[in-house]
């Protein structure tokens, strides 16, 4: 019989505790707090001398036709994010489960981007793409004859946006795709196929569902990210452009706080965006996780 480890100290694992405390108090209650606090407020063209104005912030961006475009703008490139890096993970995934030769090599080779800094990755993607010298904006224009080019063309700067973002979180979804395939006992994929199933109706039948569980934890994970960490992607490619149609959120906070110098609608833009954030995980909790089964 397995002997049972007891935690005896009472006040160690309080004290293990603390570190963590302090991180999530530091980087998230307070900056919360000081945004709703700031939210209330409006300053001068300084950013000083902040005035009391109640809700008077929050009624603005609801008359903002400018906020509901980049509402728009979020919705659509975090669905690209999501769906397009979730699809390109499972199916590399579904390959490296199969490799048998050079394994290690290849697994190893499909996550390397996730250890690149999303600003090295956007300037990266900046430069590969460039109208001017980026060596992909000269094959679409040679070869697919699409004159390509960011600057001007909105599509093309949502397209460069969601591809430098899916590139990273491609590598961080396709190690829970590779964990999730490996743990599926063999036994019942080679069960099924002895009773004729074939790789589709395998795929489909018992494969999706037992990664459901995985599958709905990275779908979470990716709205997060393509809501709050693609700031540095947004701001090393686009920034936002060509006018506001790619300036997602997250981005327009900073923008109006630190080039506009409004940091009272920064600030309610922030309460909105966290609670935006917030109603979309709780749905997704209450009602799609009820279809998933552990």
């Amino acid at each position: 019989m397995q002997e049972k480890n007891v935690f005896n100290h009472k006040i160690l694992p309080y004290l293990l505790i603390i570190p963590q405390l302090i991180i999530v108090l530091v980087f998230f209650f307070l900056p919360a707090g000081q945004s709703i606090w700031s939210s209330f407020f409006v300053t001068d063209n300084f950013g000083r001398n902040p005035s009391f104005v109640g809700l008077a912030n929050y009624a603005a961006l609801f008359l903002d036709e400018a906020y509901y475009q980049s509402i728009v703008v979020t919705v659509v490139f975090s669905t690209l994010v999501t769906l397009i890096g979730l699809g390109i993970a499972l199916l590399l995934a579904l390959m490296a489960d199969n490799v048998l030769k050079g394994k290690l090599f290849y697994r190893t080779f499909l996550i390397i981007p996730y250890a690149i800094a999303p600003a090295v990755v956007g300037a990266l993607m900046n430069f590969i793409f460039s109208p001017s010298v980026g060596i992909l904006a000269f094959m679409l224009r040679d070869y697919f004859g699409i004159p390509w080019n960011p600057l001007l063309n909105s599509t093309h700067a949502l397209a460069l946006a969601t591809i430098s973002a899916v590139w990273i979180q491609v590598s961080y979804n396709f190690l829970f795709f590779l964990a999730g395939l490996q743990s599926i006992p063999q036994s019942v994929i080679e069960a099924s196929a002895i009773d004729g199933a074939g790789p589709w109706r395998r795929f489909k039948d018992i494969i999706i569902p037992l990664l459901a569980p995985t599958t709905f934890f990275l779908f979470i994970m990716n709205i997060i990210y393509a809501f709050f960490e693609t700031f540095p992607i947004i701001d090393m490619t686009t920034q936002g452009g060509p006018g506001n149609m790619t300036n997602i959120l997250v981005y327009r906070v900073y923008k109006v706080a630190f080039q506009e110098n409004n940091y009272g609608s920064s600030g309610a833009q922030s309460v909105i965006l966290m609670l935006i954030i917030i109603t979309l995980t709780f749905i997704q909790f209450k009602y799609i996780e009820k279809k998933i089964h552990y």
